[in-house]
């Protein structure tokens, strides 16, 4: 699944649609977005070096994380940022996103920091975060110059719409997002956010622009939501080292597909595998009783031997529904009614009846039809 979206986001947006875009959500309970962003984000470079990708460069709005952080990680998965240096570029709202720095020190608003960089010709320093246009001009500009003009689409990666959301209104944020979607030059887009921060409603508006949306939830969850509890704390040693991925497509008929997965945190980086089946029980979780939550295999043979209440038993015979006239009665089976009397009162018999007559034939008989079809309720 996670290799779904790293496909969705490679292949990028068809001629006169919006560019795909993907939410990476998460919560304390399971905070391991940032784990899926840079897997992600790796991912796509990966393919954006093969020639794989329609996208022909990436810029990296870091918010969160100083731009040596990236360029490290994208070291340790083999990539050699000095020959690759013109196909990614890093906007650094981290290392002074007020300018306060830069009036300190009275120089420009739009340089680089080779001492707070590891390669200053690969990240620039943004120092207005509050203005969304501005923003928006950078990061255009910053992709052209990776890729130039014409048709040549590059990608865009915001490592925390949350650090946006403290300086701008949630109504410029959308803006500034559904601009870069409809860019005529942006493969795709995708961001970072941490909803338990934000109100329901600004999480549905960043849903909403997404044709992704990846959710992190904890793998168990903790009992009365207490997090102190000595017996939920195996739980919470749980949740620390795995947890639930949700993913969300929106296709472009309009249907929706939802997807899941187990995402595990390990020392060698993050693990996707399949969700264990629904019928599994996890051994480690079941309370300890003194009776047993499982049958035995004579148990479950006894169990689908069981006749159920009005199921039918053909026992190789046709099906014969009486409608309620004695008259249909086929009178080798007919009975008088002292024989009735005897078949109910004899003990050795293991099985009753309901004779039934119908008073006229202008009764109607029983049949799957509503005899108040007709009445206008």
């Amino acid at each position: 699944m996670a290799e779904s979206i790293c496909r969705a986001l490679r292949d990028g947006a068809l001629e006169g649609e919006l560019a795909p875009a993907l939410t990476i959500k998460d919560s304390v309970a399971s905070p391991f977005a940032l784990q899926v962003f840079s897997h992600v984000l790796s991912q796509l470079f990966s393919s954006i070096l093969a020639g794989k990708s329609q996208s022909r460069g990436l810029v990296v709005v870091s918010f969160s994380r100083s731009p040596s952080f990236y360029l490290d990680l994208l070291k340790n998965k083999g990539t050699d940022i000095a020959s690759s240096n013109k196909q990614i570029q890093i906007l650094d709202c981290y290392s002074d996103p007020l300018g306060w720095k830069d009036q300190l020190a009275g120089s420009r608003n739009f340089t680089a920091l080779s001492n707070e960089v590891l390669v200053s010709s690969t990240a620039i320093v943004f120092r207005e975060v509050k203005h969304m246009d501005k923003l928006y001009n950078s990061i255009i500009e910053l992709g052209k110059g990776l890729v130039g003009g014409g048709k040549i689409r590059f990608s865009i990666a915001i490592d925390s719409v949350d650090e946006m959301l403290r300086h701008a209104p949630v109504s410029s944020v959308a803006r500034f997002l559904s601009n870069l979607r409809s860019h005529d030059q942006i493969s795709s887009i995708f961001w970072l956010l941490h909803s338990d921060l934000h109100e329901a409603r600004v999480t549905a508006v960043l849903e909403y622009l997404s044709s992704i949306v990846a959710s992190l939830e904890p793998s168990h969850q903790l009992a009365n939501g207490q997090r102190g509890d000595l017996e939920n704390f195996s739980l919470i040693k749980h949740n620390s080292k795995k947890g639930k991925f949700h993913v969300r497509f929106k296709k472009r008929n309009g249907r929706v597909r939802v997807m899941s997965e187990e995402v595990h945190i390990e020392l060698s980086g993050i693990n996707f595998t399949s969700l264990p089946s629904e019928g599994a029980i996890n051994q480690g979780l079941v309370p300890k009783v003194q009776f047993s939550l499982q049958l035995s295999e004579k148990e479950r043979i006894d169990k689908a031997n069981v006749v159920l209440p009005f199921e039918h038993q053909g026992n190789g015979k046709p099906i014969q529904i009486y409608d309620g006239r004695r008259s249909l009665v086929d009178g080798k089976h007919e009975r008088p009614f002292a024989a009735v009397e005897n078949v109910q009162t004899n003990e050795n018999c293991g099985s009753g009846e309901i004779i039934y007559y119908r008073d006229s034939d202008d009764e109607m008989p029983d049949s799957d039809e509503d005899p108040d079809d007709d009445l206008d309720i």
